[in-house]
């Protein structure tokens, strides 16, 4: 009777330790559904922002950053110096942090000056679960249809994000 149970202990262990790792390998949101999440943001003024503000028919870039990041403030300043090569895309800044802070990023690194840039809050923390963001600044392109492209998940060169956007 021992030998039987010992046997089945062997049969039963490597399937549920299968079990267990398949589910790990489970694929993130953003791979599994290849589009643009559903979006419920606040503007930086005020405003509700969904994806039905989203312009249609262009690529749009999400670029999710902290405002005291200064990686996220090279690519600010980077990704606004280089608009009249990256003009035929939407960028989507999103952050967590307080609307205040929000608003003095997009002040101090000019991106209120471009009709295609749009910074906003996340009140919810969505985007960085949506796409398992681990540190910002974290960049998702999605091409004029709306389907998922390419992320960077370190910031990215200028060169590589006008490459993702053809």
């Amino acid at each position: 009777m021992k030998k039987n149970i010992f046997l089945l202990m062997l049969l039963v262990i490597p399937f549920v330790a299968f079990e267990q790792t398949a589910g790990t390998t489970k694929q993130p949101a953003y791979l599994a559904n290849p589009t643009i999440p559903s979006l419920n943001l606040i503007s930086s003024d005020s405003a509700h922002y969904s994806n039905n503000d989203l312009p249609k028919g262009v690529p749009i870039v999400i670029i999710y950053f902290s405002p005291d990041c200064s990686h996220c403030q090279h690519e600010a300043e980077e990704i606004s110096s280089k608009m009249a090569i990256l003009k035929n895309a939407y960028f989507l800044w999103v952050s967590y942090h307080p609307l205040n802070e929000i608003k003095e990023f997009e002040k101090k690194y000019k991106l209120d000056q471009f009709s295609n840039i749009k910074v906003t809050r996340d009140p919810k923390y969505y985007i960085p679960a949506f796409y398992k963001v681990q540190q910002t600044p974290f960049i998702a392109i999605y091409n004029s249809n709306g389907d998922f492209v390419k992320e960077f998940r370190e910031g990215v060169k200028t060169e590589d994000l006008v490459a993702a956007l053809k």
